[in-house]
């Protein structure tokens, strides 16, 4: 994700790839390739006919479908930030004075932090994950 050139990409090695994209018409589109095939999908085009009501009967304790809490935050660790790039602009010098001790902090630790003066807004994120971290997080405890 970077918001200066307007890119959001979601890849899956060479197999798999969605760009979120501006459209003309639509305002957005998913660019979704699968092996050098291209289709394009419209989020916005709400076309579903409404389901029928239907009377379910509930079921007496935890279903199995549920990931739970713990299994979730599992999941969520097992990403790995590999960039992250926050150049930032409040648009009032004295908010920006303030802020700017904790970029330079947060700089020197976690990842690349800018307070500019100059009404540049921008942020850069590059997240990562393997298949073989999602499967451990939900064999390990």
């Amino acid at each position: 994700m970077d918001t200066a050139t307007q890119r959001y990409d979601l890849s899956f090695g060479s197999l798999a790839k969605a760009n979120l994209e501006m459209h003309k018409e639509e305002l957005l589109r998913i660019k979704l390739t699968l092996l050098f095939m291209k289709f394009y999908l419209y989020p916005l085009k709400w076309k579903r006919a409404p389901k029928k009501k239907t009377q379910k009967k509930k079921k007496v304790g935890k279903s199995k479908k549920s990931l739970g809490l713990r299994k979730g935050l599992r999941m969520l660790k097992s990403f790995k930030v590999k960039r992250l790039l926050v150049d930032l602009d409040t648009g009032n010098c004295t908010s920006n004075a303030k802020l700017y001790p904790l970029f330079v902090f947060l700089d020197y630790h976690i990842g690349s932090f800018h307070i500019n003066f100059e009404g540049r807004n921008r942020m850069a994120l590059h997240i990562q994950n393997r298949p073989i971290r999602i499967i451990k997080s939900f064999i390990n405890f």
